[in-house]
């Protein structure tokens, strides 16, 4: 019979000041390991890409006991890395992204690259919330539902709808949602959802290519098992071997791309987070 040993759940955040973290900016590598670099996808479709990002990272603070994340520099956007290595663990804390902001929790993330398994809170038009996508892992993504802003007669956005794949920017296609062994319906999270208030988040990351599982104010979201993932130019084992059994969790501010622009990231918007517990497994 194996025992297996638990910790008690502590703080990755005090409070008070940014202990335990340092920033990063926002620089690509390659597609996937061994694959072509972001740089050179971008310039074989005509893409200009963020010139010279390690000289603009984000901006990051704690303000009324929260973390908070905006871009330094208009369009620039970069990281909070966590000093700290974690294998199998379970993550919970509050986050309050403004509208649009499109941002995310990165899981075994390498410390000087930009590799990793990103929670996806991308909240803006046609963004994943409680998903996944793959940094530097072949860009897979595995979403079980997209949402939009909800707006008032003025244009104002008020709350969360579902998206539209019929006009979407990012539609949900049925392979993302096969990607997943558990996806949530989005009547589900709207129900759950808190617009312009705190929401909590939890993740559960076990194995050496985890199971990751998340809960938005304790509604089960998604489960993707990245061992047996499926998706173009992802190797399960080409992905270990990059990653190992152990990585950084990183907070996430983005940059505004050519694709989104604006619509990525709000002129002046934030993302704060709180109460950051973690449990190693």
């Amino acid at each position: 019979m194996t025992n297996s040993i638990q910790t008690s759940e502590r703080a990755l955040f005090d409070g008070v000041t940014l202990d335990g973290w340092h920033m990063a900016p926002r620089v690509y590598g390659d597609l996937y390991p061994g694959g072509p670099s972001v740089h050179s996808f971008f310039a074989d479709r005509g893409i200009e890409p963020p010139v010279d990002p390690e000289k603009y990272p984000a901006r990051w603070y704690v303000e009324d006991g929260a973390i908070v994340g905006e871009q330094a520099v208009r369009s620039y956007g970069g990281y909070l890395v966590s000093n700290e290595t974690f294998g199998d663990f379970e993550l919970t804390l509050e986050a309050r992204p403004d509208w649009p902001a499109d941002t995310g929790i990165m899981l075994r993330r390498q410390r000087d690259s930009w590799e990793g398994f990103q929670v996806l809170i991308d909240h803006r038009e046609s963004g994943g919330i409680g998903g996944f996508f793959g940094n530097g892992l072949a860009s897979f993504s595995a979403v079980p539902f997209a949402i939009r802003g909800l707006r008032d007669a003025a244009g104002r956005v008020i709350g969360l709808k579902a998206d539209d794949p019929a006009t979407s920017t990012e539609p949900v296609t049925p392979d993302k949602i096969a990607r997943l062994t558990y996806a949530a319906q989005v009547e589900e999270f709207l129900q759950a959802w808190r617009w312009d208030d705190w929401n909590s988040f939890r993740i559960r990351c076990v194995g050496g290519l985890p199971i990751i599982t998340t809960w938005v104010n304790d509604v089960k979201i998604a489960e993707v098992d990245t061992a047996t993932l499926d998706a173009p130019d992802y190797d399960p084992a080409q992905i270990h071997a990059l990653l190992g059994n152990r990585g950084h969790i990183a907070l996430e501010v983005h940059d505004n791309d050519a694709f989104f622009g604006d619509a990525r990231w709000g002129e002046g918007a934030k993302c704060r987070w709180r109460n950051i517990q973690i449990r190693e497994l």
